[in-house]
């Protein structure tokens, strides 16, 4: 027997005779028919994570089918294993709870498994940068494949799709302005086919960014789901995957740089992609011992201008973008904005992939630098003795007359709260307030999560208002819209500036300076925290996951990612 480390022969069970071992997994492998030839081959392992919960993932079957069919072709033994999944709407508390659950899963699946390179099947919004952040740490040959968008439905003539319109229309109800039978109506057409939201949303700009990190084959991020392209590139990337086994390379690490992961920043800013993208991004990065500098990416958004026009920054949807060559021509368009040399899946340069597309043509999707949506990017980093670590705002899809503001406070000190509050008709609240939640980060909803996005108070909404100034803790859609601050830092439930605020304080939004003030007295605010205590440990805290989560998760400018995941510098 050979002492090559691949194949049957790579990580082997510990028996204290490692003869014993391969011969013991070779009798079991054969109970599921495989022949020795099958056997001797480049494993490739393919990550299943379909759930009849995740109608994002419906298409994973035939995804894994159309990998396999690839890896076959080329040479190689697909052998696909289950991972957990996850799907925004149907995780409590949160989805955001359950990615780094995702991520250690994926990473110890892995390491545990013979293979010699993986395919991580990802969709809904926090699946792709869990199965990232795993391979990362696993550190095998690694390509990802996403399911794809849907397609977008209708109602009355108007073209809708999960999940920007469905704001949009609950506004409308909760305004009074449709009705019931009409609301019931537009759900039966926001998700009309399998398939992650069909907007920029986090799904999208994670698959966005993923084939901007040189994670994926080229041409892959928005194919819709349903489409045959779709399964012609998941047969590619099996075949590709077939050639980094038996490379043993790139690995994670030899694609995601400090490079392309500036890369992925310019990225994020030109398609006025998800808030949640670059706490997804730091955990990523933290993976590998990198870091991503939110000063650099606030810079790097007054230099790139927004050049997608797709919802909730512009009006079209995923279909569209594919229809108008994908990622492709945005990363042309981009330019010298990108470093060319980073390396990408395909043993190219994300300068050659580049040089490779087809020529360009006539579209109105992907704007060039001298049209764009925006003339800087999607996001702006703030500051201020509100956020002394920093917040984000998509001020792309706020409403430029709320960008300088200051408001009376009106807060709320938790979700709870909010649910119970936000529409009583004695709320002392008008159009002109900041609304406030506290209590809503990584500790302390737990989770983090998407709940930024708070209503409009039900007698404002009735009157008319649209939009106001609303700051939290928590993150939000990247579907949503608004003057929405979000992952301000230190949380309030570790202590943070935002657990001081009280009702009538004056917070003062300027974007333009990215600032973030809380325009109290530093002695008053002195008082305050000597008087403040730390709200109750969440019911069920003191053991399992729950525990491990409170204990070691990382505040939004590191990823919420578990502190001991982190790589060693």
């Amino acid at each position: 027997m050979t002492d090559k480390k691949t194949g049957m022969r790579k990580g082997l069970t510990r028996y204290g005779d490692e003869g014993f071992s391969l011969y013991l997994r070779k009798a079991f492998i054969k109970g599921m028919g495989y022949t020795d030839d099958a056997l001797d081959r480049p494993i490739v392992g393919i990550t299943n994570t379909y759930s009849a919960y995740n109608a994002c993932h419906g298409t994973v079957p035939q995804l894994i089918e159309a990998i396999k069919r690839g890896v076959m072709l080329a040479g190689g033994l697909p052998v696909e294993f289950p991972t957990i999944t996850i799907h925004e709407s149907f995780a409590f508390p949160t989805s955001m709870y359950m990615r780094n659950l995702m991520a250690i899963d994926t990473e110890e699946m892995v390491r545990a498994q013979p293979m010699d390179s993986v395919v991580l099947i990802g969709g809904c919004d926090k699946t792709v940068p869990a199965l990232l952040m795993g391979a990362a740490s696993a550190g095998i040959p690694a390509i990802l494949e996403v399911t794809g968008p849907m397609l977008p439905g209708s109602h009355k003539g108007e073209r809708l799709g999960a999940c920007t319109d469905c704001r949009r229309f609950w506004g409308k109800y909760r305004a009074g302005e449709i009705d019931e039978e009409e609301i019931a109506q537009i759900t039966d057409q926001l998700v009309p086919s399998a398939g992650t939201c069909g907007v920029m949303g986090t799904a999208s700009t994670m698959a966005i960014l993923g084939e901007a990190l040189g994670m994926m084959l080229p041409g892959g991020a928005c194919i819709p789901a349903v489409l045959a392209d779709r399964f012609r590139h998941a047969e590619q990337t099996g075949a590709q995957a077939v050639q980094m086994a038996k490379d043993g390379s790139p690995t994670p690490d030899q694609i995601m740089t400090a490079d392309s992961f500036r890369n992925a920043l310019t990225v994020l800013q030109a398609i006025g992609g998800s808030t949640n993208a670059i706490v997804h991004l730091a955990a990523m990065a933290g993976r590998l011992g990198l870091d991503i500098d939110l000063d650099e990416f606030d810079q790097i958004g007054r230099q790139t201008q927004v050049l997608v026009d797709l919802k909730p920054s512009g009006e079209n949807y995923m279909d569209d973008m594919h229809k108008a060559g994908g990622t492709g021509p945005l990363l042309r368009e981009l330019g010298d904005s990108l470093i060319r040399s980073a390396m990408t899946v395909n043993g190219k340069t994300l300068g050659e992939n580049i040089d490779a597309l087809p020529a360009a043509f006539d579209q109105s999707i992907i704007r060039t630098r001298n049209n764009p949506i925006a003339k800087s990017g999607g996001m702006a980093v703030l500051k201020g003795n509100l956020a002394p670590d920093r917040c984000v705002i998509k001020h792309v899809a706020a409403s430029p007359e709320l960008l300088n503001h200051t408001g009376r406070a009106v807060v709320f000190k938790n979700m709870e709260d909010l649910v119970n509050r936000i529409d009583d008709p004695d709320l002392d609240v008008d159009k002109d307030c900041v609304l406030v939640m506290q209590n809503a980060g990584p500790k302390g909803a737990p989770g983090m999560p998407e709940s930024g996005y708070l209503p409009i108070p039900k007698k404002l909404a009735a009157a008319g208002v649209k939009d106001m100034v609303r700051i939290s803790d928590a993150r939000m859609s990247g579907t949503a819209f608004g003057t929405i601050i979000l992952h301000v830092a230190p949380e309030s439930a570790i202590g943070g500036p935002l657990a001081l605020v009280e009702d009538g304080d004056l917070i003062k939004l300027d974007v333009e300076n990215r600032r973030l003030d809380l325009l109290v007295s530093d002695e008053e605010l002195a008082a305050r925290r000597a008087r403040w205590t730390p709200p109750p440990p969440h019911p069920g805290s003191e053991r399992g996951y729950s525990k491990l989560y409170q204990d070691t998760v990382t505040q939004a400018p590191l990823g919420c990612d578990f502190d001991f995941l982190r790589a060693r510098k």
